[in-house]
């Protein structure tokens, strides 16, 4: 970039693949990486993009500066309170734009693992909670702080109940207080601490892990753990049994089983 360049010529998000991973990274430091509509446009197209890449088999979520990502951008979405409806179409749709990108997340074939150091507040600590794994720097600090401007985290709220204990997820609702990257492990937000500075690191480390397994096995558990955890318990079962038995009778499941029994390194296909 032009060393005179407006930061804004940069993209609001920047994609780098290696090794089968992709690493998605908000890139507004300068406004706190906000979900504004433009980076919720380029996560969406990112998110599309991705779950038709059969070579990507994991993703990693991170941030540029010192913020994960503030939530919303409230001074865009103010601007619309002067629209002959104070904003009420506007409000439903850049909503909607963000509920779709959270619901890309659970749908996307690859596992998505976001890497959080600094602070995720509001729609911000709901994009973490979306992801499929987290780790946090031990600095990382998470947040639903609306109660406190008079606008209660409701649509955080729907990916912190599917994360947290209810009790967990209505303390960081109701009282809207800064959650240490210790506690939010402890509460079921982040998989792990790690040092700061390496959540980056950690988490690529894991999709590492990930790439190197069959990726039709992980789209196939990933897609099967997300619709039997809406279900009742007998239906999760009856589900989650046909879909073993489909992935029993896959190709990798196969190579897999036999190279166990044969005690040989499995050759996956995909």
């Amino acid at each position: 970039m032009n060393a005179h360049a407006r930061p804004e010529a940069a993209p609001a998000l920047r994609r780098e693949d290696h090794d089968g991973i992709a690493v998605l990274t908000l890139n507004r430091p300068q406004s706190r990486n906000p979900l504004s509509e433009a980076m919720l446009a380029a996560l969406a197209e990112s998110f599309t993009a991705i779950a038709a890449d059969r070579s990507v088999k994991a993703v990693v979520l991170a941030a540029e500066g010192p913020v994960f990502c503030a939530g919303h951008d409230l001074k865009e979405m103010s601007a619309h309170r002067a629209d002959p409806d104070r904003g009420r179409a506007y409000f439903t749709d850049i909503l909607g734009r963000c509920s779709r990108v959270m619901q890309q997340i659970t749908a996307l074939p690859q596992p998505v693992i976001a890497a959080v150091e600094g602070t995720a507040t509001a729609a911000g600590c709901q994009l973490v909670a979306s992801c499929d794994l987290a780790v946090a720097g031990e600095a990382a600090r998470f947040c639903t702080p609306g109660v406190h401007i008079g606008l209660f985290c409701s649509t955080p709220m729907v990916a912190l109940t599917r994360n947290l204990s209810a009790k967990h997820a209505m303390e960081m609702l109701l009282l809207g207080e800064m959650v240490p990257a210790d506690e939010a492990a402890r509460m079921g937000l982040v998989n792990r601490v790690v040092v700061a500075g390496s959540a980056l690191a950690e988490a690529q480390r894991l999709a590492a892990v990930i790439a190197s397994k069959s990726s039709a096995t992980i789209r196939i558990g990933k897609r099967a753990f997300y619709e039997q955890r809406e279900m009742g318990l007998a239906a999760a079962y009856d589900h989650a049994s046909a879909v073993m038995v489909e992935n029993m009778l896959a190709r990798d499941a196969e190579e897999g089983i036999g190279a166990f029994v044969g005690k040989r390194a499995p050759v996956w296909k995909g």
